[in-house]
């Protein structure tokens, strides 16, 4: 037998871009197809993956399919048959030839274009698919990494190295909220359950953009790719669900603050290695300033909508881009937003940003006083603390604060800058 020849590098290399680009912008509504159509999700999820890796072997050797994603959905289905059959279910009434043209002609009509008969269809799958896996039987926490796995098509393992816990656990905490839902309806919420369920799909979309930036224990300071994921996630579901103001509002926030991660991590100028920059220490003409012109054109039309908590924060994120440099930022505005969002939330957190502003705008005794009687966990609260104290000249007192940050801080980066903050304000007690 005359062995096959080998793929040339070239087309092998095309092949996996395109199935690259095509698993991430169609997994989505592809699973939400076959979840839709077989009421299955342990089916559609392990036929779609399987129909993935056919791609990777066929795609480079006989050259990309004109209809990528329809292949995708034809091969996944023939895997959800074959397993059928497997099963005893349908045995005698699914001639294979008949199916087989079925699921071809079916696969190119929905999957041809925007225009396509099926649109309507798949654009209702994917935002059921994505309200399914935001189920309010289900922890955010679990929702948010189910969402990532089953919306976004990201690799448990990665998943897993996201939210810093071992792959063998996020593949249980997966398998446990895949039972969890096991019993509940795959259908399209209506009315006020639509709006309570999108509310939940967006906080778990941010929730997981927030993961990105909140350095846990260990070396990494940011964690962009999670970040960007989320944000990938915030478009997906401002896509397909109803027009919403608080859905353009979270994409505006979630862009303005992704916009800095190029500025917000630099080589430590002793020891070489990643450091903590703050904001109004960051190179501005590293910003992504794309996005944050994208995120500026979603807010002009909310400028003077109802508040609510994504618009304001989007709001305050949106100062802080279009100002030119620290020095030309508007605090009061910040500070007048922040008002805004404690008066709507009661977040202590919202109370720690808005001292910052206050402390900005009418010096740091007044960000002071409203820090006291606050109480949060972490390390935050006391580094905030210190770095005001020692603008007021109280560094004994900062000293003192530095040492309680140090003391709950557990990430190696964020611990060097405090040591860093804390030396120098030791200098200027000495001095």
């Amino acid at each position: 037998m005359t062995p096959e020849p080998e793929p040339q590098p070239g087309a092998q290399t095309g092949a996996q871009t395109v199935l690259a680009t095509v698993q991430r912008d169609e997994w989505a509504r592809l699973l939400a197809l076959l979840v839709a159509q077989y009421r299955r999700l342990d089916l559609a999820e392990d036929a779609l993956a399987d129909a993935v890796e056919a791609a990777a072997r066929t795609w480079a050797r006989d050259g990309v399919p004109t209809n990528p994603p329809a292949w995708l959905l034809t091969t996944a289905r023939r895997r959800v048959l074959d397993r059928i059959r497997a099963e005893a279910v349908h045995a005698r009434t699914l001639p294979r030839l008949a199916v087989e043209a079925e699921i071809q002609e079916e696969a190119q009509r929905v999957m041809a274009d925007s225009t396509a008969p099926g649109e309507r269809l798949v654009h209702d799958e994917r935002l059921r698919l994505v309200l399914f896996c935001t189920h309010p039987a289900l922890a955010p926490e679990a929702a948010a990494a189910l969402t990532l796995r089953l919306v976004m098509g990201v690799p448990t393992a990665d998943i897993a190295r996201l939210f810093l816990v071992p792959t063998a656990t996020m593949a249980a905490r997966l398998t446990r909220a895949r039972k969890r839902l096991a019993a509940e309806a795959f259908v399209l919420p209506t009315g006020a359950d639509l709006d309570g369920r999108l509310d939940l799909a967006a906080e778990v979309a941010y929730l997981a953009f927030t993961a990105g930036y909140a350095p846990g224990s260990g070396p990494d300071v940011l964690r962009t790719d999670l970040a960007a994921e989320a944000v990938r996630l915030v478009r997906v579901i401002r896509e397909v669900a109803p027009p919403r103001a608080e859905l353009d509002a979270l994409l505006a926030l979630v862009l303005l603050q992704h916009s800095r991660r190029r500025a917000r991590v630099a080589p430590d100028p002793e020891t070489g290695e990643p450091a903590v920059v703050l904001l109004p220490d960051q190179d501005r003409t590293r910003w992504d300033h794309a996005a944050i012109d994208e995120a500026i054109r979603l807010l002009r039309p909310l400028v003077h909508a109802s508040p609510a908590p994504y618009l304001l924060q989007a709001l305050i994120a949106a100062e802080h881009a279009m100002a030119a440099s620290a020095a030309e930022t508007d605090w009061p505005r910040i500070a007048e937003r922040y008002a805004e969002l404690e008066q709507l939330t009661g977040s202590p957190v919202v109370r720690l940003n808005r001292a910052v502003a206050i402390a900005e705008a009418d010096g740091p005794l007044a960000g002071l006083a409203l820090l006291d009687g606050l109480d949060l966990p972490g390390h935050r609260l006391p580094s905030v603390r210190a770095e005001l104290l020692v603008r007021a000249g109280r560094h004994d007192e900062a000293l003192a604060a530095y040492d309680a940050a140090l003391a709950r801080c557990d990430n190696e980066a964020e611990r060097a800058h405090l040591r860093r903050r804390r030396e120098a304000a030791a200098a200027e007690t000495r001095a």
